[in-house]
């Protein structure tokens, strides 16, 4: 799957270079070993998948830049032990640990509601928050930009695979403004995205009539005049 790349203005707003109104202090630079604590996730046969307790996937974090509980169709049995150590919370963070290359690990996707008995894969990482430094919807965001992923491809070690882990994630810098403006970019950009969703309906209902006006055109009656 070819990742999108993040847009320029929405590149801009995530680093600091265009600032909405109102907002002009400085951001801070902070390690991400100061917000999170990581941990791998849950490892099991694969005669124990298919059913059970709900888990985030691979394909969930890489697929999207924020986890809801109705997404989640991966099931997994579990002991009580696995459930309390694996566990997911509103506003975790998890990354891509491991890849075919360098470019898809450490891709982030944040949890917005409140899942109920959920646990993550082994091929992902979870950041469970230290603080409230970040804002969970800035979190949907912030991992996303060019500085950010240049850390963590840069630092990703490879043998067969590319492979990051907690104490690589620990050490990327991240540049945090302060919550009232993590809260505006973070609704700045989810209209962005509303309207990118309503073009792309309206663009596949277009594809789809042109489609359909072809075949009546090349199968047949009615013809033009």
């Amino acid at each position: 799957m070819e990742l999108k790349p993040v847009h320029n203005h929405t590149e801009e707003l995530l680093t600091g270079k265009r600032r909405l109104p109102g907002f002009s202090k400085e951001w801070e630079p902070i390690q991400l070993g100061d917000m999170f604590t990581f941990k791998n996730g849950l490892n099991k046969a694969k005669e124990f998948f298919g059913h059970g307790t709900p888990i985030v996937n691979y394909m969930d974090v890489f697929q999207h830049p924020a986890i809801y509980s109705s997404m989640l169709i991966g099931r997994v049995s579990l002991t009580s032990q696995e459930l309390a150590t694996f566990d997911v919370r509103m506003g975790d963070v998890f990354f891509t640990r491991t890849s075919e290359t360098a470019d898809e690990v450490g891709i982030a996707s944040v949890v917005l509601d409140e899942p109920s008995q959920t646990v993550f894969s082994g091929f992902l990482l979870r950041a469970r928050p230290k603080n409230n430094k970040l804002c969970n919807e800035f979190k949907k965001y912030c991992f996303a930009p060019h500085y950010i992923r240049k850390q963590i491809i840069s630092r990703a070690s490879y043998t067969t695979r590319a492979l990051t882990n907690g104490r690589i994630l620990s050490a990327v810098t991240l540049n945090v403004p302060e919550p009232e403006e993590q809260l505006a970019i973070a609704e700045v950009l989810n209209d962005l995205d509303a309207e990118i969703g309503a073009l792309e309906v309206k663009l596949a209902k277009t594809r789809q009539l042109k489609l359909g006006m072809m075949q009546e055109l090349l199968s047949g009656p009615p013809r033009l005049i």
